[in-house]
């Protein structure tokens, strides 16, 4: 689905940082297939490390976590 935002504004280089820190979080804690709880507690931490989630935030985890629990390539490590 295509989300159209017609109002967004450029991310401003902190916030492309924050965005770079949050995907090297995320690619460390899924490197071996497996998310555990910490993992999880530390990809949420790094979301809101600034106080607030924004939209890329979300479709980076959506990409490179949820997207990869559906197909099977990433499981839940603590249930």
């Amino acid at each position: 689905m295509k989300v159209s935002r017609p109002n967004a504004k450029e991310l401003t280089p902190q916030e492309l940082q924050q965005l770079e820190r949050l995907k090297v979080v995320i690619k460390n804690a899924t490197a071996d297939g497996k998310l555990s709880r910490k993992e999880l507690d530390d990809i949420q931490a790094a979301m809101f490390a600034d106080k607030k989630v924004s939209l890329e935030e979300l479709q980076l985890y959506s990409k490179l976590i949820q997207e990869k629990l559906d197909s099977g390539e990433l499981e839940m490590d603590y249930y």
